[in-house]
């Protein structure tokens, strides 16, 4: 068997994962990539903090045991001790450790509350981010590749790359380093610096420090073999000032090591065909009857006219800036006096929150919508509304363009990111038609959006138009299988990164 077809053992390292904890798109991908991978024939533990208050009563997580084993360590001065948990990762053969410590991770949220960020995130993953290689020592797991997620797990790359450097059971393992969102960069006060168990010499412009403060996400950033963001647009952006929020001169340093692969959906949750949740399941043969039985029953449960020959535009999101939700603010009232229908769901910013609610009384029977999230709801907008809408100052990747594409609605989008990778826009060519999926614009402008909604709208009103471009985002293949062949690609050339290390130190 060949280096690139053999067997890889792989741990995957992340700070959330469905359906053990979820606050957003990581979770997703942390549990999917390893189903992906383990389908691909490798050996995949996943190591994640356990959250017993997050986990407690979801039906979906199997059985949790403990492995009897305990570690310590010492956070600057404190010893602090930890048990080991394992479950299984439904649907797969992964096995998931869990990392018990109450002091830390007995809480309700992952990362804060109401209040804002917990005051002790940087002590509580520097803990569990050194534990991750003590327990793939302890385990005997020898692993090719760690693959590390966002700066929760940042410190990981660089412990392997000093502290365990050449360690039996960890001297030939490979690290890569995931962006998920690079907004958050596990930023904290130099005095901090003691937690990672790194040497103080380490803590330079280089390799873990940035304007002047001790930064997670920049470590590990610095000591990874390979670094992957999840789509290609958004690897490009982020090596520029613009959208590297600080860190683009370290990205434009390790550019040739940086890929973007954009991210998979789950296809059996996301699944017009079975999906329990929508009130009618189609195909793609059987869309245009099974999408209108769904639009029927949106427009009821949001009190809206009961019109099939009102285009319904749909929106499920954070309710934030980032969102784009000051260009909807701000041109809301002029897109639903010309006639169509807005639904919404999310939860977010407090003015946007009351922005939303108010809707319906100035525009009755046309918008409607719920604050807060509701999974059930989530896919009834998905299968019963004819658009989407994510106008995104920026977005890494998105998924709920793949999942209206996978569902016949059509996605109208910022391009940016991951929706530029993963919608064309339709130009009102029949050359552009022949591949265009749904509507983009560019320009941060409420003006163009609106402008962007309008030629959707007349897209909407040519049947035969309409069904070409629901036909083509219909036909696609946003499969995690698709996504974990670049990861395999990627993990190659982090262990060939190993290799020559390994070569240069025997010279």
């Amino acid at each position: 068997m060949s280096g690139a077809d053999r067997r890889l053992r792989i741990v995957m390292a992340a700070s959330e994962a469905v359906p053990f904890s979820k606050t957003g798109g990581l979770a997703d991908v942390a549990g999917s990539l390893t189903q992906a991978l383990d389908r691909a024939g490798h050996d995949v533990v996943l190591i994640l903090p356990d959250y017993p208050s997050l986990r407690h009563g979801r039906p979906q997580v199997s059985a949790v045991s403990s492995t009897g084993l305990q570690f310590s360590l010492d956070m600057n001065g404190r010893a602090v001790t930890a048990g080991l948990n394992w479950a299984t990762l439904p649907g797969s053969q992964v096995r998931v450790l869990l990392v018990s410590q109450p002091e830390y991770f007995d809480r309700t949220q992952p990362y804060g509350d109401t209040s804002g960020s917990y005051f002790d995130n940087c002590e509580r993953f520097c803990f569990f981010s050194r534990l991750v290689p003590e327990i793939c020592r302890k385990l005997v797991l020898q692993p090719d590749i760690l693959h590390c997620n966002d700066w929760h797990t940042g410190l990981i790359p660089a412990l392997l790359n000093t502290v365990y450097q050449g360690m039996k059971g960890l001297e030939r393992t490979a690290s890569v380093m995931t962006i998920h969102n690079l907004a958050y960069q596990g930023q904290f006060q130099d005095y901090e610096f003691p937690l990672t168990g790194m040497p103080r010499r380490y803590y330079n412009m280089y390799q873990m420090e940035a304007w002047g403060h001790l930064n997670l996400l920049k470590t590990g950033l610095a000591f990874a073999d390979q670094l992957t963001t999840v789509s290609p647009t958004y690897a490009s952006e982020i090596c520029h000032t613009e959208n590297g929020c600080g860190l683009d001169g370290v990205l434009r340093h390790r550019g040739q090591s940086l890929a973007g692969i954009l991210n998979g959906i789950d296809e059996q949750i996301w699944d017009p065909e079975q999906d329990p949740r929508i009130p009618q399941n189609y195909s793609i043969e059987t869309r245009k009857a099974g999408k209108a039985i769904c639009k029927q029953q949106v427009q009821q449960s949001f009190s809206l006219r009961q019109d099939p020959d009102v285009p319904l535009v749909g929106m499920v999101t954070r309710l934030a800036d980032q969102k784009g939700l000051d260009l909807l603010a701000a041109g809301v009232d002029r897109f639903l006096a010309e006639g169509s229908q807005l639904v919404f769901l999310g939860t977010g910013d407090r003015r946007y929150e009351q922005l939303l609610r108010d809707l319906p009384g100035r525009f009755p029977g046309q918008a409607g919508g719920c604050i807060g999230f509701d999974e059930d709801l989530a896919h009834r907008i998905e299968a019963g509304a004819d658009m989407f809408l994510m106008p995104s100052r920026f977005e890494p990747c998105g998924l709920n363009q793949m999942y209206s594409l996978r569902y016949g609605t059509v996605p109208i989008v910022r391009s940016v990111g991951g929706l530029a990778d993963s919608v064309i826009d339709y130009t009102g060519t029949t050359e552009s038609l022949r591949e265009a999926t749904g509507f983009s614009f560019r320009d941060y402008s409420t003006d163009v959006l609106l402008q962007t909604l309008q030629r959707a709208v007349q897209a909407w009103r040519q049947p035969q138009v309409w069904d070409q471009l629901v036909r083509n985002g219909m036909k696609l293949d946003w499969s995690w299988d698709r996504s974990a062949t670049r990861y395999l690609e990627v993990y190659q050339r982090a262990l060939k990164n190993v290799d020559l290390r390994a070569a240069q130190g025997r010279m």
